[in-house]
C-alpha cells in the first residue's frame, strides 16, 4: 500500500497523472490530503477531498482521506510502507531528499518513491493554476474539469482569458 500526500489545492492533472500511474505501481493508494497551516487554502480540506473524490471515479484501488497526522504517524496508522512524491524539477528534488531522508529516520521501513512529472505538467503547480484562475485566466488543460468549475466557481464574475501559447 502506498500513500501520495499533498495539500492538493487544487489538484492539478498532474497530480491526477501521478496517482494513476501509482495505481499500475501498488495494490491500494491512498492519496491523503493535507491542510498546510502555513498557506491560505483556497479550498477547505473537505472540498479538496469531495473534488479528489469526483476525478478519481473508475480508479479501484485508490481511496481518498484528509491527513491531520504527522506524515510518517499516518502511514504507520495505515500499515503504509511507501510515501509517493511527485517531481517537476531539480528544486522539488532538494526539498523531497531533504522530507524522504528525515521520514527514514523516524520511520525505517517506510520507503519514498519520487516519479518524476510527466513532461507535459512539468511546469503545471497548484499556486500557478491558482494564481491563473484568481486572475481570470484559462486553466483548461490544467486541472480536471470538476476543478476548472470548482475554481470558476470561487472566482465568478471574472472573464477567463486564454492562456498565451508559445
Amino acid at each position: 500500500m502506498a500513500l501520495y500526500v499533498g495539500a492538493f489545492d487544487p489538484i492539478t492533472l498532474g497530480h491526477l497523472d501521478i496517482i494513476r500511474r501509482s495505481c499500475k505501481l501498488f495494490d491500494k493508494v491512498i492519496v491523503g490530503v493535507v491542510d498546510q497551516l502555513d498557506k491560505q487554502p483556497l479550498f477547505t480540506v473537505e472540498e479538496r477531498v469531495r473534488q479528489i473524490h469526483q476525478v478519481i471515479q473508475g480508479f479501484a484501488n485508490v481511496e481518498v482521506k484528509s491527513i491531520d497526522d504527522i506524515l510518517i504517524e499516518a502511514t504507520q496508522g495505515q500499515h503504509v510502507y511507501v510515501l509517493i512524491r511527485g517531481l517537476r524539477s531539480v528544486t522539488d528534488f532538494e526539498q523531497e531528499f531533504q522530507i524522504s531522508a528525515i521520514n527514514k529516520k523516524l520511520a525505517v521501513s517506510t520507503e519514498t518513491v519520487l516519479m518524476m512529472a510527466a513532461p507535459q505538467y512539468r511546469f503545471v503547480s497548484s499556486t500557478l493554476v491558482r494564481e491563473v484562475a484568481a486572475a481570470g485566466g484559462c486553466v483548461k488543460g490544467l486541472v480536471p474539469l470538476a476543478v476548472e468549475k470548482a475554481l470558476l466557481a470561487k472566482f465568478k464574475g471574472r472573464v477567463p482569458r486564454a492562456i498565451p501559447t508559445g
